[in-house]
C-alpha cells in the first residue's frame, strides 16, 4: 500500500517527506492508520553520529490511531478499532513472563535496530530503495505504521485519538516509574529532575500517588511554572549552586525518599542521588550519558540507584489507565502537547529541543 512518511537519510540532515511503498501484514502484524505521532527524545538517536540507526529510516515510536489491516494469527483486535502503539516485546522471555517488557531480553533488536526480525524490507522508496520502518516496533512518523500485536494495544472509542500517542512512551514512561516502578506512596517525597514530557508526567503521578512533598527540578521557568500547576510542591532552577542541598531543605533537611532523573546530565544525576534520604531510591530514565560517576559513600548509607526502562509498565493495562485517570480530570496529559503537521517536523524537533514545545505532536 502506498503511504507518506518523514524519512531520515542522514544524521545530520532534514526529514524529507516521500511517498513510499508499505507491504501488507505479515503473520501477528497489524497496519494502523495514524492519528498523531509525538515525538520522543529517544527518537534523537536517530541523529547519533555513525551507524546507531540504520538509514534511510522512519523514526516515531508514539503513534496512535486506527486498525487497516490485520495479519494472520492476530487476536484481540479488529479492523477499525482505536489503538495506542508502545514499544515492542517478545512476550516469552523470562522477563517478559514476569510483567517486565520494558526489560524484555530482545528489547534492543525488537525497538532500536528498526529492521524486522526476518530481516526483510517492509518499505520501499520510489527508486525500490529499502527503508528501515521498525523502530520501537512502528515507526509512526507516517499516515501508515506497521506493528504487532504485542505493541497495539485497544483503545475505548469516541477519544481524541491524535492526542494519545504519548501515553505510548514518554508520559508512560514517567507516570509508571513513579506508580510502578519506585511505587511513591501517600505522605512520601519525591524529586523530579528535568520538567519535559517524562518529568511533567512524573509530577502528575505523584500528585495521584498523595505524595506529601513534590519537588520539580529544570532549567525552564515557563516548566516549572506548569509543574507547580500540575502537582509540584516545591520547584527549583536546575542551575542553582548545590542543587542537592536545596532539595533536601525543600523536603524538611533529612533528603526526598524517591528521585527520578530525566535528563542523563551526569552532574544532575549526581545531585539527585546525594539529595536522597538514607534508604532512598534514585531511578534513572534519561538516554544519552555514556556513566556516572557516584559518591560511594551514598551508596554505602543504605541509597539505592535504579535504572528504569519504560516504567516497569505492561502497556495493555497502564496506558488504558492512564485514559481513564484523564477522562476523570486527573491526569491531564494533553497539557503538555503541541500539535504540529506532519511536514512541519523538521520545526517540531527544533522546538523541542530548545525547551519551546514540551511533547510535539505530528499529524499527517
Amino acid at each position: 500500500m502506498r503511504i507518506g512518511a518523514a524519512v531520515l537519510r542522514a544524521a545530520d540532515g532534514p526529514y524529507t517527506i516521500e511517498t513510499l511503498e508499505l507491504d501488507g501484514p505479515g503473520p501477528g502484524e497489524v497496519v494502523v492508520r495514524i492519528a498523531g505521532a509525538g515525538m520522543c527524545h529517544t527518537d534523537l538517536l536517530g541523529r547519533a553520529p555513525g551507524d546507531f540507526v540504520p538509514k534511510p529510516v522512519i523514526l516515531g515510536h508514539e503513534g496512535a490511531g486506527v486498525v487497516e489491516a490485520l495479519g494472520p494469527g492476530v487476536a484481540g483486535l479488529a479492523e477499525g478499532d482505536p489503538v495506542v502503539l508502545s514499544f515492542d516485546s517478545c512476550g516469552s522471555c523470562a522477563n517478559c513472563r514476569a510483567a517486565l517488557p520494558g526489560n524484555c531480553r530482545d528489547m534492543a533488536a525488537l525497538n532500536l535496530a528498526a529492521v524486522a526480525a526476518d530481516g526483510r524490507p517492509r518499505v520501499t522508496d520510489g527508486g525500490g530503495g529499502a527503508v528501515h520502518n521498525r523502530w520501537f516496533g512502528q515507526s509512526s512518523f507516517a499516515t501508515h505504521a506497521l506493528g504487532t500485536a504485542r505493541n497495539v494495544v485497544p483503545v475505548p472509542r469516541g477519544l481524541p485519538l491524535e492526542l494519545l500517542g504519548p501515553l505510548g512512551c514518554g508520559v508512560q514512561t514517567g507516570a509508571a516509574s513513579v506508580l510502578v516502578s519506585l511505587g511513591v506512596r501517600a505522605g512520601e517525597s519525591i524529586a523530579v529532575f528535568g520538567a519535559g514530557a517524562v518529568g511533567l508526567a512524573a509530577v502528575m503521578a505523584a500528585r495521584l500517588a498523595g505524595a506529601a512533598t513534590i519537588i520539580a527540578v529544570d532549567l525552564h521557568a515557563p516548566r516549572l511554572d506548569l509543574a507547580r500547576e500540575l502537582g509540584a510542591t516545591h520547584v527549583l532552577d536546575g542551575a542553582c549552586d548545590d542543587l542537592a542541598a536545596r532539595v533536601r531543605a525543600a523536603s524538611g533537611g533529612e533528603g526526598v525518599q524517591y528521585a527520578l532523573d530525566s535528563t542523563a546530565v551526569p552532574e544532575v544525576v549526581s545531585a539527585a542521588v546525594a539529595s536522597l534520604r538514607t534508604t532512598g531510591v534514585c531511578g534513572l530514565v534519561g538516554v544519552g550519558a555514556p556513566e556516572y560517576r557516584l559518591d560511594a559513600s551514598l551508596l554505602l548509607m543504605g541509597r539505592t540507584v535504579k535504572g528504569i526502562i519504560e516504567g516497569d509498565a505492561v502497556p495493555h493495562t497502564f496506558i488504558p489507565k492512564m485514559i481513564e485517570l484523564w477522562r476523570r480530570g486527573r491526569f491531564p496529559f494533553d497539557r503538555l502537547i503541541t500539535t504540529y503537521p506532519l511536514a512541519e517536523i523538521d520545526q517540531a524537533e527544533a522546538d523541542a529541543g530548545q525547551g519551546r514545545t514540551i511533547k510535539p505532536v505530528l499529524l499527517p
